[in-house]
């Protein structure tokens, strides 16, 4: 899933190549994905764009005088530049391709490849129109989230750690890979109740937090579309290589499965050496 760096970089390279310009097309080919009809997506055409911007793991486009163009990628949509758009219309099918916008003959493609589609569109006069940005807490990488607002939100959390920075009307942006970094580098069980994390762990979390998005952000910044997911994929110390050696200890990466996914950790460095039970209905380690 695209979270707070990659969402981020696809923000600010979309500004770059569309901002000023005349959105000349737009074509939905998954009527699923588009979750409202009033204003139809046609208002965007003849529109400019003024920018783009990121609210927590969601791109908008803004543009002038018209509505605005809200995407979330979900699990397994993606977005990719085509210096050359196709010049057949987009159809409704069974296909990947979930969006079409034209900027002339170029524009980018909205695609997801799952079984379960996710994928959401909007287009809105106001961005409190989307549920999920209307609920949005307070973003991961804002300079509001000090050590001190982080310790509120965990006191009145009532789960683990882990549901905390995934929770985006508390924290905005993150998600399961990244949380798993920020856990991982923060020496801290994803099972522990953020309820009783001590101030030295609130602490650690919080260095963690900003440490992680601000060295993936930087990493991916200047990075092409097509190489973003493949880059974070290599980055990662622990989330997706379970069974690999820690990099900072050496131990085995061990995976935990929990709901519809499964959350990657290193029992040395965050769970003093502990093997989480992998089963679901298990009762979990802290």
């Amino acid at each position: 899933m695209p979270e707070l760096p990659e969402v981020e970089a696809l923000a600010r390279r979309l500004t770059e190549r569309t901002a000023g310009r005349e959105v000349t097309r737009v074509e939905v080919a998954s009527v699923a994905a588009l979750q409202t009809f009033d204003p139809p997506v046609e208002a965007l055409i003849g529109r400019r764009v003024l920018r783009w911007e990121r609210r927590g793991k969601y791109l908008c486009l803004e543009s002038l005088g018209g509505p605005w163009l809200v995407v979330h990628l979900a699990r397994s949509g993606w977005l990719r530049w085509r210096e050359e758009l196709s010049e057949l219309r987009a159809r409704p099918g069974k296909g990947p391709l979930a969006l079409r916008v034209g900027f002339g003959r170029e524009g980018f493609e909205l695609t997801e490849v799952a079984t379960e589609k996710r994928l959401g569109i909007w287009v809105v006069h106001d961005l409190q129109e989307v549920e999920g940005l209307a609920r949005l807490g307070i973003d991961a990488l804002s300079e509001q989230l000090t050590v001190d607002a982080l310790a509120r939100l965990a006191e009145q959390h009532k789960g683990h750690v882990k549901a905390l920075l995934v929770d985006q009307s508390a924290i905005a942006g993150v998600g399961n890979a990244y949380s798993d970094e920020v856990l991982h580098a923060a020496r801290l069980s994803p099972f522990k109740p953020a309820s009783h994390l001590d101030r030295d762990e609130l602490a650690r979390l919080h260095a963690a937090l900003v440490g992680v998005l601000t060295d993936a952000l930087e990493r991916t910044i200047d990075l092409g579309e097509d190489r973003l997911r493949d880059d974070k994929r290599k980055a990662m110390a622990v989330h997706g290589r379970a069974g690999s050696p820690c990099p900072v200890c050496g131990d085995i990466v061990r995976s935990v499965s929990f709901a519809a996914k499964s959350w990657q950790y290193c029992p040395t460095c965050q769970t003093g050496g502990r093997q989480l039970a992998d089963r679901r209905l298990s009762r979990l380690l802290r």
